[in-house]
């Protein structure tokens, strides 16, 4: 697996021998990049973003938003293996100045505020038998952390239905392989 574009590109980004974690696809990660900088889905300039990388994993999708220029990443991961494959992807790229890494289960840290963040864009990508994503969404869903025109991406599997929020919009969706691509926002 590598950084497709920007400054790091080409460079490789480390992977876990086991399959508890499901890196994204090359593929689907290039798409999902095209989409956000080929479209009006996104309403803030690329490089001023700062962006919230749940259930980050090894990192590919925060990296890929570091090495394309946006100011900031805070990534999201509780798996030890994961974590430390991270760290050495972080340090490995020299993306230490661009990135956070935050190792606390998602589901017991609800206070997004503490961060003292408000965030362009959220990458959601729980494992895809995780069925408590409302969770996270209903604690992201404050306009202290978001704004109107904050993008959240959400990775699941295509035969995965879920019930979102009444506030939650969804603007396009994606099915690439397995994977459903979910581009919404919040209206408050």
């Amino acid at each position: 697996m590598r950084i497709i574009s920007g400054i790091a590109k080409g460079k490789k980004i480390y992977t876990p021998i086991n399959k508890k974690t499901r890196p994204l696809k090359d593929m689907v990660r290039e798409s999902i990049f095209n989409i956000i900088l080929h479209s009006n889905l996104l309403n803030a300039k690329f490089e001023n973003c700062i962006v919230l990388d749940l259930f980050s994993g090894v990192g590919s999708f925060g990296l890929e938003a570091i090495s394309r220029g946006v100011k900031k990443v805070i990534f999201f991961e509780n798996y030890r293996a994961s974590v430390e494959l991270l760290i050495k992807n972080v340090n490995t790229l020299k993306f230490n100045d661009n990135a956070i890494i935050i190792r606390k289960n998602i589901y017991k840290f609800n206070n997004f505020k503490d961060l003292k963040c408000k965030f362009n864009l959220v990458f959601l990508d729980p494992p895809f038998e995780d069925k408590n994503i409302m969770l996270i969404l209903k604690n992201l869903a404050d306009p202290n952390i978001l704004n109107s025109e904050s993008l959240i991406i959400i990775h699941r599997h295509k035969g995965t239905i879920d019930k979102f929020d009444k506030n939650f919009k969804i603007l396009r969706e994606e099915v690439y392989g397995s994977s459903k691509i979910i581009f919404g926002f919040f209206s408050f």
